[in-house]
């Protein structure tokens, strides 16, 4: 049982939120994630991460009870002592996303698209090399035949022409949502992912599965990947102070920067009341 007065369920993106611009989660915030946890409240990860980075992710957010990752399509359990449970697990067609590609250029001219297809350990990213990639260690260049061999985790895209929030815009407008869905998580690229898939409809498999009502979850964000379960979530939308102009306008509360453990300082002061 939850204290009176407190959410029962806590969730937060990681990277921009949680994790530190230099990619470190600092001994603090993990240290207020356990008590989270030691007061009766689970904890989850909401993450644009794929699950080929769940290692990477269970290190940030040690005390998850579950992790919401690939932007919602892939939902896990771990707090199963047999061993973490896979509770959602989407793809998008590679058919499907032909055509969104093939839509997108006829508007906007060549895009850069990489794919995310592998769920394995580390497994690179593919498709077209672009300098502005921040993760150059975990991405194979591949052809767009080979992009589109076998259904995808999610797709990224980009041009160089226009801002990632104007190709968001127009992307939105030409592609239903019934077909994908779309969002961009602060890396410069449009994310393409299954259709229904967003870290709010992950989040209530989670909330689902423990009985929990929306009006009863508390999160934090930074991107406009996270505004779904910003619309979703009910007990407060915390955003930290870097955040996305869109976040910030959506959130109930603004909390420090992810730099200076802006997550860990309102949770601290929240379990202090």
């Amino acid at each position: 049982m939850t204290r009176p007065g407190l959410p029962k369920l806590i969730a937060t993106d990681l990277d921009g939120t949680l994790v530190r611009s230099d990619d470190t989660v600092s001994a603090y915030t993990h240290e207020v994630l356990d008590r989270v946890r030691a007061a009766g409240i689970p904890v989850v990860g909401a993450t644009g991460r794929g699950p080929r980075l769940t290692e990477l992710t269970r290190n940030d957010i040690r005390a998850a009870d579950f992790l919401v990752m690939a932007g919602g399509g892939r939902v896990v359990d771990q707090s199963d002592p047999a061993g973490p449970v896979v509770l959602r697990d989407e793809r998008l067609p590679a058919e499907v996303l032909a055509r969104i590609l093939a839509d997108l250029e006829a508007e906007v001219g060549p895009l850069t698209v990489m794919v995310e297809a592998s769920d394995e350990h580390d497994a690179p990213l593919w498709g077209d090399r672009d300098p502005s990639w921040p993760y150059q260690d975990r991405f194979e260049p591949r052809t767009r035949a080979e992009c589109l061999s076998s259904d995808v985790i999610k797709a990224f895209a980009r041009t160089a022409d226009h801002h990632v929030d104007e190709l968001l815009d127009v992307a939105r407008r030409i592609v239903p949502p019934e077909v994908a869905t779309l969002t961009q998580a602060g890396l410069g690229f449009v994310e393409i992912c299954p259709p229904g898939v967003d870290k709010a409809t992950g989040l209530a498999v989670v909330a689902q599965t423990l009985g929990v009502d929306p009006g009863d979850v508390l999160v934090f964000g930074d991107m406009p990947n996270d505004l779904p379960m910003f619309a979703w979530a009910g007990w407060s939308r915390v955003a930290v102070s870097n955040a996305h102009p869109a976040v910030r306008a959506a959130a109930d509360e603004v909390t420090l920067r992810n730099d200076d453990d802006g997550v860990a300082v309102y949770l601290d002061r929240l379990l202090s009341r």
